[in-house]
């Protein structure tokens, strides 16, 4: 047994609120729309499924039917970059009857 008195819960009145405020959501809405310029912009996306280094003696070889072993085991998370720069980790997913790739980890910016 302890020596420690418990506050009941109705009493604990020092705790901050952390409910998210209107303020932030309307900010952040209206930082959207400021981007709206920017959205008809092109950018080149890529899905990196693994990457493989070879001769290009070997790169010759190749025929239709070979395999290129791949850095990447089956089902690790593909990388995907923007405009040269990895932004995303995510799986590879059949939509219909195409490819498709569904982001399932976003990368934080380590420069700020």
């Amino acid at each position: 047994m302890s020596d420690d008195v418990e506050t009941p819960f109705e009493e604990m009145t020092d705790v901050p609120d952390r409910t998210p405020t209107m303020a932030a959501d309307e900010a952040t809405a209206h930082t959207a729309g400021e981007l709206e310029a920017v959205f008809d912009i092109p950018v080149k996306v890529s899905a990196v499924l693994g990457r493989a280094r070879m001769e290009v003696s070997q790169l010759l070889k190749l025929e239709e039917g070979n395999i290129v072993e791949l850095d990447r085991k089956v089902g690790e998370a593909i990388d995907i970059y923007v405009n040269d720069r990895l932004v995303a980790r995510g799986e590879v997913v059949l939509v219909e009857d195409r490819l498709g790739v569904t982001m399932t980890e976003i990368i934080k910016d380590e420069h700020g």
